[in-house]
């Protein structure tokens, strides 16, 4: 079982995370962060795996996992 966190402030939308998640749990949200960008949020956190893909091509480091075990 996985944390997944996203630091909305730092995220910018620009979706890498969401093309690289193999479970399609990220998807880019409807609310804004203070500099008006759209920001990822999770579906489904049950179904994370815990690869970190998201983790590791974030440009921004604007999400990361967290093991719950």
């Amino acid at each position: 079982m996985y944390n997944i966190v996203v630091r909305a402030e730092y995220c910018k939308g620009c979706g890498i995370c969401i093309d690289f998640c193999p479970k399609r749990i990220l998807y880019l949200g409807e609310d804004k962060n203070s500099l008006g960008h759209r920001y990822v949020k999770v579906s489904d956190e049950s179904l994370c795996i815990g690869c970190r893909l998201c983790e590791y091509y974030c440009p921004d480091f604007a999400i990361f996992i967290i093991s719950k075990s």
